[in-house]
């Protein structure tokens, strides 16, 4: 039984009992009444507005699986044995990476931009450059050793 048919069968039992209401009693009684039935009608009207958000996030979780499948194929995350692919890289093709200073953000890149000397950070747009001559000064020092 929903809380709008309990208060309505209160307010029947309040007019079958034929409740004075120019008594306070009678009075107290009929106002409790009427705010059951106003709360009632309120958590009724929330529940039909969350029925309505859950269809419409439904219908969004719906698109957004289309936008995936034409997005990403049929590639999955997981193959059949629950294990994660990981990241196919070829073996000749290095990568690199190093934290934004600005905005703190893991940028990763090759061996190309390497050589160029600098990166421009894709999230905030710093540019960032390296000096590879300390490096591999570095290397050859800890060779000789």
């Amino acid at each position: 039984m929903e809380i709008t048919e309990k208060v309505a069968y209160l307010k029947g039992l309040a007019e079958g009992m034929e409740l004075d209401t120019d008594k306070k009693e009678g009075k107290l009684l009929a106002a409790i009444i009427d705010v059951l039935d106003d709360i009632a009608l309120e958590i009724q009207d929330i529940k039909d507005e969350q029925e309505e958000l859950a269809d419409g996030l439904d219908a969004v979780s719906d698109d957004l699986e289309d936008v995936e499948d034409a997005v990403f194929g049929d590639w999955d995350d997981e193959d059949e044995d629950g294990e994660y692919y990981e990241d196919e890289l070829e073996d000749d093709e290095d990568c690199y990476a190093t934290t934004c200073p600005t905005c703190e953000e893991t940028i990763y890149f090759d061996e190309s931009i390497l050589d160029d000397g600098e990166v421009v950070c894709p999230n905030c747009g710093e540019k960032l450059e390296f000096d590879l001559d300390s490096l591999e000064e570095d290397g050859e020092d800890s060779d000789e050793e």
